[in-house]
């Protein structure tokens, strides 16, 4: 095994709870529309009921980009430089990883991810099948700047952020992501990156609401964890998992919708939940070619080529950081 010592980022009180999760869960609650970041979703139960999501005959992101990642293997050999050191960003079970590895003879990998467990034994599992390069695992909230291990400091990086989860953010958050990906890989970096895009509405929200009910697992995993962690006591059975397209926005929201009036509290403090009313838990933004460029470029990030899928239902996107201009 070549599984370096990982760094450990996420800030924890003395009880052992991450600080960011109890303000960004009481902040959302107390918002007139409820409401919790979507990365939230990702303890180490909620990391393995998306793994099983991916499988799921109604989600076809994971099948349409492990396509793409196989036929284009020799157009990624072109295009990045090897001997790099691939950057993962929530990289979860790293199941399409060995795909990207494989095609770009990388010097290191860095995974990111916030479920430690979860990512701890994911990047011991890619060790094992790719036991000449190593492997830095970072316990990291990557919404922020992360600093890098020091032994992959001067190697060259590509960033990758495979999936749809860029499309978990608004606008704003999303360009502050990537904008905080560029500082955290530098000048000359490439970004390989996954963007869902838009299709028919049925399709879209039949991929957020099985028929097997995983997805609604899923999102009830987040209040579990709230209450596990957080001291809560909301009243689960009274909570009915909800996906909805918003054609405005051009995304797929999920909510927890109230069935009845609830009271109940979360680290000693006490919210409401009127019937009807919902907690907002995840966004998934979809994208055509021009709103998936803008977005890139407006986070210094420069589009270099666009591969799609037979079924045109995804894109993977290779990015660069290219120096900042003052003018045109």
């Amino acid at each position: 095994m070549n599984t370096q010592e990982g760094l450990q980022l996420v800030d924890r009180d003395e009880s052992g709870v991450d600080t960011a999760f109890r303000e960004d869960v009481l902040k959302g609650l107390s918002q007139e529309q409820k409401a919790v970041p979507a990365r939230w979703l990702y303890d180490d139960a909620g990391s393995q009921l998306f793994e099983d999501i991916t499988q799921l005959p109604e989600y076809y992101p994971t099948r349409a980009e492990t396509e793409i990642l196989k036929a284009q293997s020799a157009s990624f050999a072109e295009r990045i430089e090897p001997g790099c050191a691939v950057v993962e960003f929530g990289s979860g079970s790293s199941v399409k990883t060995p795909l990207l590895l494989s095609a770009t003879d990388p010097a290191a990998y860095v995974p990111l991810d916030i479920s430690g467990d979860f990512l701890r034994a994911s990047a011991q599992d890619l060790a094992g099948k790719f036991p000449n390069v190593p492997v830095y695992p970072v316990e990291a909230d990557f919404m922020r700047q992360v600093e890098l291990p020091s032994a992959v400091a001067n190697l060259p990086k590509l960033g990758f952020f495979p999936g749809s989860t860029i499309g978990n953010m608004v606008a704003r958050t999303a360009v502050d992501l990537l904008r905080s990906m560029r500082e955290t890989l530098g000048d000359g970096a490439k970004l390989l990156i996954g963007m869902d895009l838009i299709k028919d509405e049925a399709v879209l929200e039949a991929a957020y609401d099985d028929a097997a009910g995983v997805t609604a697992e899923f999102n009830y995993n987040l209040i579990r964890r709230i209450n596990r962690e957080l001291e809560g006591d909301i009243s689960l059975g009274n909570l009915t998992h909800e996906a909805r397209w918003n054609d405005e926005y051009a995304r797929v929201e999920m909510h927890l919708v109230a069935q009845a009036d609830l009271q109940f509290t979360v680290a000693g403090k006490p919210f409401s939940l009127a019937k009807g009313a919902s907690i907002h838990t995840e966004n998934s933004h979809k994208f055509n070619r021009r709103t998936s460029s803008m977005m890139l470029l407006a986070s210094g990030w420069e589009p270099q080529v666009r591969w799609l899928d037979s079924d045109e239902q995804f894109s993977l996107i290779l990015a660069e950081a290219k120096p900042n201009r003052s003018a045109p």
